[in-house]
């Protein structure tokens, strides 16, 4: 799962300065929700997203984004533990520790802010909600699980798959009146930037027991014993 080569070592900066924009962005709308100035300043950008989202009502569409429905919560929670499991599997326990805790604080924090901000969702919700619409908690969880992915497989293509799934989730919520746009902005700010934050502090350490593991899974590693005292008893 983790690339077996060390990658590049970046300054902390790198890690820590977007980790904390990104928490800031996510921060300053909620702020400004909690003390009753949200409205004027982007309610006109959310109402409009979701008169267009209204236009793209079909069957065809309702179907997928029952799906994404599932997927960005429930089956997210599920992915985590397997992501979990496998990297303590693949002898990688710190990075396991990682990805759990990354998700962990991810959605704690989405759920403390929906409590503290308390805004309403839109009307005509087409799926079960709970309360509190800012920020979105599908978006956060999704957002948190893939960019620990990106994290831990450091390839290009990863950022890519990424990318396109949380946009995917983000235009999901708002099609299915379930967040506001800026919902769902602000949930993609908080998770990547928990997520950040986190590997700055977990990276060394990750890194570390990537290189000792040797890029080995435990199976791998039993059946090249296997094989080499086979080798001998011949």
């Amino acid at each position: 799962m983790i690339r077996v080569l060390l990658p590049r070592q970046r300054p902390s900066w790198q890690l820590v300065t977007p980790g904390v924009l990104l928490l800031c962005a996510f921060a300053v709308p909620a702020a400004m929700l909690l003390t009753g100035q949200g409205e004027p300043a982007f309610n006109a950008v959310d109402t409009t997203w979701q008169a267009y989202s209204f236009t793209l009502h079909s069957p065809f569409w309702d179907s997928v984004n029952a799906i994404l429905n599932w997927a960005g919560y429930a089956g997210i929670l599920a992915f985590h533990v397997v992501l979990a499991i496998a990297l303590l599997v693949w002898q990688r326990p710190m990075a396991a520790v990682f990805a759990a805790t990354s998700g962990i604080t991810a959605l704690a924090l989405t759920q403390l802010a929906k409590a503290v901000v308390g805004r309403d969702r839109p009307q005509g919700a087409r799926v079960l909600t709970d309360t509190g619409s800012y920020p979105s908690g599908h978006v956060s969880a999704t957002t948190a699980f893939l960019v620990v992915l990106v994290i831990l497989i450091g390839r290009w293509w990863m950022t890519l798959l990424a990318a396109i799934g949380v946009i995917a989730m983000m235009v999901s919520r708002t099609y299915l009146s379930a967040h506001w746009l800026s919902d769902v902005l602000g949930g993609a700010c908080l998770a990547a930037g928990v997520v950040l934050l986190l590997w700055w502090r977990f990276r060394d350490i990750c890194i570390k027991e990537n290189a000792e593991a040797d890029g080995k899974t435990i199976w791998a590693a039993r059946a090249l014993q296997r094989r080499q005292a086979a080798e001998r008893a011949e």
